[in-house]
């Protein structure tokens, strides 16, 4: 497995405040999705996704994007077809407010990796709402796990021994949850870090995820995770 890096230069064309972004970068995302049937069933099918994104670089102060400027959106993704949609097609995109111009690609190497930490809020769907409010911390803990080896399985065609620690401590970033809106429905999500168990599967997946994101909504710009080696 290999985790492919692209960051896209995007033009924007109009002021978006940092609440509206995630929403504004899916709709340039997945605008190109339908030159390609593949794409578009991939796009369209119930199943994992295999990429995420983080928000732009430099986050203005006053927490608006401004027309006009030029911004770094960073892409990452497991598969290798993806990662030359996001670099080739992407670069050709543009929607009312934001236009893509250039790409670079790089592959994140496999080191031993020491913590990751998300960047975005990591989002966990419930039927009850936000999970605080009917779920323990140890199902909270399955979960997330359990997602990570459920896309690590669907992509190398493979079931993977589940009986095993994946990380060591976990710490929450924020005090209250962070809102993520999408389509008119807020989300509530957390950033959190945590230090990786010391075992071939714990590293396994903590790489996959920098490329596929942790938890749910990866594809919408939730759970993407940036990293440290040891």
């Amino acid at each position: 497995m290999k985790v492919f890096q692209v960051r896209l230069k995007l033009y924007l064309l109009k002021d978006i405040a940092v609440s509206q972004m995630q929403e504004k970068l899916t709709s340039l995302i997945d605008k190109g999705f339908a030159v390609s049937e593949s794409m578009l069933q991939m796009h369209e099918d119930n199943r994992f996704k295999n990429y995420c994104y983080d928000m732009p670089y430099p986050v203005e102060k006053d927490k608006v994007y401004k027309r006009g400027k030029v911004y770094t959106l960073t892409i990452r993704t497991i598969d290798i077809g993806l990662a030359r949609y996001f670099s080739d097609v992407c670069v050709n995109s543009y929607t009312d407010s934001l236009k893509a111009l250039t790409s670079e690609v790089r592959i994140i190497p496999q080191k031993f990796i020491q913590s990751i930490y998300t960047l975005t809020p990591a989002i966990l769907k419930g039927d009850k709402g936000y999970w605080r409010g009917c779920m323990t911390m140890e199902e909270y803990e399955e979960r997330m796990k359990v997602n990570l080896i459920k896309k690590w399985n669907a992509f190398e065609n493979e079931k993977m021994d589940e009986n095993f620690q994946l990380y060591i401590f976990m710490e929450f970033l924020n005090k209250v949850p962070i809102m993520m809106e999408y389509k008119g429905i807020k989300l509530w999500g957390d950033k959190f870090s945590l230090q990786i168990a010391d075992n071939a599967s714990a590293q396994k997946l903590a790489y996959m995820s920098l490329g596929t994101g942790i938890l749910e909504m990866n594809s919408r710009g939730a759970g993407f995770v940036s990293y440290k080696w040891l």
